[in-house]
């Protein structure tokens, strides 16, 4: 019984210094489904903590040429989108002519936060491409869009009559998503 034990215990470090070589391959197998999950997610879908809570308290004042600005106050008593823009932003021009026909069809009222830009650069932008929004606060700090949970713009809110974050779309709104996802939440909602 002793011999045994002693060819056991002679066996146990050659057979920990084998299972040990796994132990990398193993990590990286890890990794490998992990990344592979990774790539199958669709980036727009990050969950913002603020579905389902009140908007949060704000006032802007109006970007530079525009008599409106934008405050939490504002968006309560209707159904509502607040969309986050910027004049450098290369996806907001490609989302403005969705926006304009969305203002043209009055299907709901459109209100716009300028984020981090230039006074005159905001201003003109609006006057070249046309001006979707009711109300338009310019946050030239950044400091709102934080509060809101802006990741990056464009970012669209879909708010209810009670000044409640319902969705918020990340991106650009092509006529794909404002069809199939922003529209029927819009719809659903009591006016």
């Amino acid at each position: 019984m002793t011999e045994d034990v002693i060819v056991d215990t002679a066996r146990a470090p050659a057979t920990r210094a084998r299972l040990a070589g796994y132990v990398p391959l193993l990590g990286f197998l890890v990794m490998v489904v992990f990344f592979a999950i990774g790539l199958t997610l669709n980036p727009r879908n990050i969950p913002s903590p603020l579905i389902g809570k009140t908007v949060p308290e704000f006032s802007l004042p109006p970007v530079k040429g525009r008599a409106l600005g934008l405050s939490s106050a504002d968006l309560r008593g209707q159904v509502s989108l607040v969309n986050v823009f910027a004049s450098w932003c290369v996806a907001c021009r490609e989302e403005h002519p969705v926006l304009m026909r969305l203002r043209e069809e009055g299907l709901v009222p459109i209100h716009g936060i300028n984020y981090k830009d230039k006074p005159d650069d905001a201003q003109v932008w609006l006057n070249e491409l046309g001006d979707p929004y009711v109300r338009t606060g310019a946050d030239i700090s950044g400091r709102v869009g934080i509060d809101w949970g802006v990741y990056g713009v464009p970012e669209t809110y879909v708010i209810d009559r009670d000044g409640r974050i319902v969705h918020k779309h990340i991106g650009a709104i092509t006529p794909k998503a404002l069809r199939d996802t922003i529209m029927p939440i819009v719809d659903k909602l009591p006016k």
